[in-house]
């Protein structure tokens, strides 16, 4: 049984497996990759435009799609949203969701006040099918990134100025373990340098997607 992993740009993408579709992080401008498919699971990991559209999220949404967005988030986003804080977990049908801190300690945009305070976004561990794949949100190189436990893929930003860099990815991923990592957020960083600097040090391969491109994890 296969879970495909598509990128739709930016940090945005979709898993599907076991008949379901998620989504996480539609993003609102750039080059976005447009998809018609019907969710079944939305994921968003913080209010950001970048990572949450909500005309996006409309254009995928049905009745009984499931948006899954921190507090400050919902009302953004609208109608019936849950939360998960950190470290809870919760079953969507056959999807096991938990959030994870997602924070900075190196990046601010003034003395004091970081990007991404504690308590304002969330990461994301999916389970689905058998698979456990990592959405890190934006975050820095985080102590809550060594106790995961088992990921098969980690999706990890390495654009620097609000996230990791790529030396701080890389560094990440060897903390994390998974059997795949996923570069993302990248804005003008070059993947193929994280890329090296994680396939010279560990044995966890390294996919680079382009838009619109899939990973099929079997």
């Amino acid at each position: 049984m296969t879970v495909s992993i598509k990128s739709l740009g930016h940090a945005s993408f979709q898993i599907k497996a076991d008949g379901k579709v998620v989504y996480i992080d539609l993003k609102k401008y750039g080059n976005v990759v447009e998809t018609t498919e019907k969710a079944d699971l939305i994921l968003v990991t913080h209010s950001h435009a970048d990572h949450c559209s909500t005309e996006k999220i409309r254009k995928v949404r049905t009745n009984n799609t499931v948006v899954v967005a921190p507090k400050e988030s919902a009302s953004k986003i609208g109608g019936t949203v849950k939360t998960l804080r950190p470290d809870e977990e919760a079953l969507y049908g056959s999807i096991k969701v938990k959030a994870i801190e997602a924070y900075n300690i190196k990046r601010f945009k003034s003395p004091g006040k970081p990007w991404h305070p504690k308590g304002y976004g969330v990461g994301y561990l999916i389970t689905i099918q058998g698979k456990t794949i990592y959405h890190a949100g934006d975050t820095d190189f985080i102590p809550e990134m060594k106790k995961l436990g088992r990921v098969d893929v980690a999706l990890l930003p390495t654009g620097d100025k609000y996230t990791m860099d790529n030396s701080e990815a890389a560094e990440a991923t060897m903390a994390i373990k998974p059997k795949f990592v996923v570069p993302m957020h990248r804005w003008a960083t070059d993947p193929n340098e994280f890329k090296e600097k994680v396939e010279a040090k560990s044995n966890v391969k390294v996919i680079v997607l382009k838009d619109n491109e899939e990973f099929n994890l079997t």
